[in-house]
Formats: C-alpha cells, structure tokens, sequence
C-alpha cells in the first residue's frame, strides 16, 4: 500500500509539472501571447547554444515554454466547455418558451366561441392575447436559432482547439526527448545527439507552436473573455458546494485510519457496485490508469494549480487528454475494483449486509493536499 500511496504522489507531481497557476487568473489571450514569445525565444536560444550546458538550458526553456503554452490551451478549453453548457442552457430554454407558447395557440384556436367569451374583455381580449402570443414566436424563434448558431459554432472552434492542443503535445513530447537524449549521452560519456538547431523539422516545432497560440489569442470570441465562462475562479467560487463524484457517503476522513492503520490526505466515500463515477465541475482529464491497489486512478484538472484524484474505479469511460463538462461520466465502481474497501454495509451505516465498494477522492491544490471536505457537499451538508 505504501509503495501505491508513492506513486500516487508521483503521478500527482507529474500531472502538475506542466500546471501555470497565472493562467486561470490572466486573460488567456495575453497568456497565449506569453507562451507564443516564449517559445521563439526558446528557438533562438537553440539556435545560438553551442555548448552542452548551453543546449541543456537551451532545451529546459523550450519544455517550459511548451508547457506554459499547453496550460494556457487546457484553461480556454475549459471556458470553451462552460461556455457550451451556457448557451445549451439558453437554447434549451428557448425551446421550452417556443413550445409553450405554440401550445396555448394551439388551444385557443380550439376553444369554443362561447368559452372565448369568457374572458375578462370578451372574444375581443381572447383574440387580442393570442395575437400578441403569436407576435413573440417570430422573436423567440429568431433568438433561439442565434442560440443554435452560437453553439455550433462554439463547438467547431473547440475541435479546432483541441486538434491544436493535440499537436503541442506531440510537440512537447519531443522536445522532452531531445532533453532526456542529450542528459543521457552526457550521463553516459558518449557522442552528443544531433543539435535541434541542425534540425531544420525539430527548430520548426517551436515556431509551429508560436504560431498556433498567436492564432488562438487572435481567434478567441469575447464570450470566453467576458462573463460566467471567462471567471478567473470559476471552481473556487463554489467551494463546499461540489457534488461528490459518486452517489454516497463518507465513510473515512482525512487522517483516520482504516483498519490496517493506514491513514490518508482524501476521504474514503462507500457506494453502490456499479455506481456511476462523475466529474463534479468542467476539467482536464489529467491521468487515466491502473495504479498497483488503488484500482483505476483518474485525476482531473478543473483549473490550474487544482487537481481532483478519484481512485477505486472498476471502469472507466473517460480518455486522458480530453474535456469533459460537469456531470459527464468518468467511470464506474465495480464488484470486484481492485482498490475497493469492499466492506458489509451494515458496518459503514447499520442499514444492513448489502456490500459498497469504496472511492478514494484526494484534492491537490498548489502541489499539496488539503481536505475535501471542504470542497464537496457531504449529506451531513444537506
């Protein structure tokens, strides 16, 4: 278990390697920008290093830059998903509006004449309201379509985005490569690998990256600037009032041990075999795996600087890399999950010998633990 609770911490550190606590609180358009003058700079720092302790740097500032700039595309992925929810709210709405209206037209239309009459200004009042009622469905049609062509286009400019954030990754990860083979040569007392500089390909990567984020920054609508999906703490604002990821309760609290005196940072939630795993808020997925007893780990980033890692997961239907928006599924507690506590239910609450399996939830904020509790709602919460 130890050696779990190790590599757990690993992972955690990893998945924050690449984390800019300034860019959930900076325009990401001025942010974007940074990344993009970071990494020519980083270019032309390459081109100039003749040394290896010079390319060494050289190759630490290119990674920096490129994690900066993936960061910045994670944060306006996320607006990009709040803002969906937004406008699907809206249209929703719309619809609802433009239903019931066309149905009272629909009744008074039926309405017998004598019944018309019974309104307060007569058959004249009747006619007069159901006019006035058909002269909003131009309206509320026009703004519903707005609605409509807001949201697709909101969603075309999210695959273009994430089909971006894909190549900054490939990018970044041979840059990672060409760090981790110049280190080992050194390490290893053998010829130098090919200078980047030399690399006409490998030295386009970093300004096809510069240019990616200056096209962003430029492409960027005002709604992910401006209101609810541009908030600069959208997840903190709603601290204590996060659903926890699975219908439950708690079970263990931080630093309480379990019954091989075990104690951890996260809480402990029992639920139902089967039970669907959510995410709480709109997040980065992070890290999806199997982790030795821990069963699969999922760790979502729903800002930066602030991981949620659920372990204990049978299943999982999430993919590493991706958005998901708030209530989308993750996963799925199972029967036989590797990491499950699997305990007689009469133990946990006295409700009697059903059996739960058990989520481990550990929030991660700045690189240190602190208490979920203080983030999710409990039923102890009502």
């Amino acid at each position: 278990m130890q050696s779990a609770d190790m590599m757990l911490r690993v992972l955690l550190a990893l998945a924050l390697l690449a984390a800019s606590p300034e860019v959930a609180r900076s325009n990401p358009a001025d942010a974007a920008r940074e990344a993009a003058s970071a990494l020519r700079a980083a270019a032309g720092s390459l081109r100039g290093a003749r040394r290896t302790r010079a390319r060494a740097d050289a190759l630490t500032e290119a990674v920096r830059a490129f994690e900066d700039g993936h960061a910045v595309m994670r944060e306006i992925l996320r607006r990009m998903v709040r803002h969906e929810v937004t406008l699907q709210d809206r249209l929703a709405a719309y619809e609802v509006e433009i239903e019931t209206a066309y149905g009272v037209l629909l009744s008074v239309s039926a309405t017998p004449s004598v019944v018309r009459m019974a309104h307060p200004s007569g058959a004249e009042g009747s006619a007069r309201a159901a006019m006035l009622l058909a002269g909003m469905m131009p309206e509320l049609a026009d703004r519903a379509a707005q609605s409509r062509h807001d949201l697709e286009e909101t969603r075309t400019r999210r695959l273009i985005q994430e089909a971006a954030s894909d190549r900054l990754s490939s990018h970044l990860e041979r840059i990672r490569q060409a760090r981790t083979s110049l280190s080992q040569a050194v390490a290893d007392r053998i010829d130098l690998p090919r200078r980047l500089a030399d690399d006409p390909e490998a030295l386009g990567r970093l300004f096809d990256a510069a240019q990616m984020l200056e096209d962003v920054a430029l492409g960027l609508p005002d709604a992910l600037l401006e209101g609810d999906a541009a908030r600069a703490d959208p997840v903190g604002q709603r601290k204590g009032m996060l659903a926890l990821p699975v219908d439950g309760h708690v079970l263990r609290r931080p630093g309480e041990p379990d019954a091989a005196g075990v104690t951890r940072a996260g809480i402990v939630v029992a639920a139902s075999p089967g039970a669907t795993v959510n995410s709480p808020v709109a997040a980065t997925i992070r890290y999806i795996g199997p982790l030795l007893d821990l069963g699969h780990v999922v760790i979502v980033e729903p800002q930066a600087d602030l991981l949620f890692v659920f372990s204990g997961l049978s299943e999982v239907v999430a993919e590493q890399g991706r958005i998901v928006a708030e209530g989308a599924p993750l996963g799925r507690m199972g029967a036989s999950a590797a990491a499950a506590e699997t305990i007689p239910l009469e133990d946990a609450d006295g409700a009697g010998a059903a059996r739960v399996e058990t989520l481990y939830i550990e929030v991660r904020q700045g690189g240190r633990p602190v208490d979920p509790l203080i983030w999710f709602r409990t039923a102890k919460d009502g």
